[in-house]
């Protein structure tokens, strides 16, 4: 089977098999990281443009190592010193990339279905790296490749949500895929940031922490999304914590084996504590590592198409 699709937009519109698909591709690839030479030509004569509106450490660095781990020639554009603060349009911009001979665009953009627009007008790939409040589909697969190494399957699981779900674009994302492959998903924090109606997606929602947490395989804590709330929609960091971070004392209710994650980067001291971040069943850095080899994967099956 082969990816038949130019894009990647979001998890919503892939189906298990497609996820499966990507997943097993990207498996060959870790290994890859992980030798001396940490090479291959798969992408040889292959250009790969780094489109990013929004700033990003992680998430840049990740899609530009796995397009240089694969011998493709990489372009990262920054916006603040290009012709888009002389009013060039996204549109105008990718166009005139593509006309250099792009042949995938990695996009993170502010506004929610700028991916999607972008990928109807350019012959280029586009792959989504975080579309407003929309949705991060590769960290949505890299979050799946994660618990499936770990746990040994997805189906079945129970997995809990945690904290900002409503400006979290990851946990849009997260929700779609587990749900597809078959997982239980639990969402978990104040109402205030609880989506409304985020039970029609086929999610349990819990506003109290501790209720949540027995039998959970999984508990995915996410940054609070200070910058995008606009205003405070919780009294205190110190009552966040309290009410809604991860530490040692919850780690130990939910009576599993559990795996901690997180998108990051951390708030230590307030999502989680710093005991559970360094802890052996907190998978952080490897979801980092895994985060190149699945997009590493992904851009190979896209690849294959042009």
């Amino acid at each position: 089977m082969s990816l038949k699709r130019k894009d990647l937009l979001s998890i919503s519109s892939l189906s298990p098999e497609e996820i499966d698909l990507i997943l097993e591709a990207a498996e060959p690839f870790k290994e890859v990281s992980g030798r001396e030479i940490k090479k291959v030509p798969a992408l040889r004569g292959k250009t790969v443009v780094n489109l990013f509106f929004e700033p990003s450490t992680r998430t840049s660095t990740s899609f530009e190592l796995a397009a240089k781990r694969l011998s493709a020639d990489v372009i990262n554009f920054s916006p603040g010193s290009s012709s888009v603060v002389k009013g060039e349009t996204l549109l105008d911009t990718a166009r005139n990339i593509e006309s250099m001979q792009a042949d995938i665009i990695v996009l993170r953009h502010s506004s929610s279905g700028a991916a999607e627009s972008l990928a109807r007008h350019v012959r280029s790939s586009v792959i989504n790296a975080g579309d407003g409040w929309h949705e991060h589909p590769t960290q949505g697969l890299l979050d799946l490749f994660t618990i499936k190494e770990k746990k040994g399957r997805l189906s079945g699981l129970s997995v809990a949500i945690v904290g900002d779900v409503a400006h979290s674009r990851v946990a849009r994302s997260d929700i779609h895929a587990l749900l597809k492959m078959g997982a239980e998903v639990r969402v978990v924090g104040p109402p205030t940031m609880i989506p409304a109606f985020i039970e029609r997606m086929g999610v349990k929602v819990f506003s109290n922490f501790d209720a949540a947490l027995p039998g959970v395989d999984v508990i995915i804590m996410l940054r609070l999304q200070l910058e995008r709330q606009g205003r405070s929609l919780f009294p205190s960091m110190r009552e966040y914590a309290t009410l809604y971070g991860l530490n040692s004392e919850r780690v130990q209710r939910t009576g599993t084996d559990l795996l901690v994650m997180h998108p990051g980067p951390i708030n230590r001291g307030v999502e989680i504590s710093h005991e559970v971040a360094d802890s052996s069943q907190a998978a952080i850095l490897d979801q980092v590592s895994n985060g190149v080899a699945v997009r590493m994967g992904l851009m190979y099956l896209l690849s294959q198409l042009q």
